[in-house]
């Protein structure tokens, strides 16, 4: 079985992630890790979840860290409880953030996720 090759047109592309499946999108929300993580895991990245402890590598926030507190399948962002605004009403808003501009720094780890990076790391050993 063979990849389907991606379309070079922009437009298409942005048209592949706006129509896809949840269950796709979750493929969009994976997240560097730090390099302390990739040497004890031996992964390059994770899918980002509610929990997990996170530095913002661009934008605004740069260089802060904060907890995830939401993770938005459908449009493919995350809120940070660090990454707030006030609006001109005084509340506190928290901004979404796409997940290309964080580093995982802590996991948060849970069996689901133990199960995860366990099979990976046993695709990862066959495969060498």
């Amino acid at each position: 079985m063979t990849k389907k090759p991606s379309p070079k047109s922009p437009r298409k592309q942005r048209r592949r992630i706006y129509k896809a499946p949840l269950h796709a999108k979750r493929k969009f929300l994976r997240c560097r890790l730090d390099q302390f993580l990739q040497e004890e895991y031996g992964l390059r990245n994770l899918p980002i979840k509610k929990g997990d402890l996170v530095k913002v590598m661009r934008g605004q926030f740069r260089d802060t860290e904060g907890k995830v507190v939401g993770v938005d399948y459908s449009k493919v962002r995350v809120y940070i409880d660090s990454a707030t605004t006030n609006k001109a009403n005084g509340t506190e808003v928290q901004i979404p953030i796409h997940p290309s501009n964080l580093m995982i720094v802590k996991l948060e780890l849970d069996n689901e996720r133990k199960q995860l990076i366990e099979s990976k790391m046993v695709q990862i050993a066959e495969s060498e």
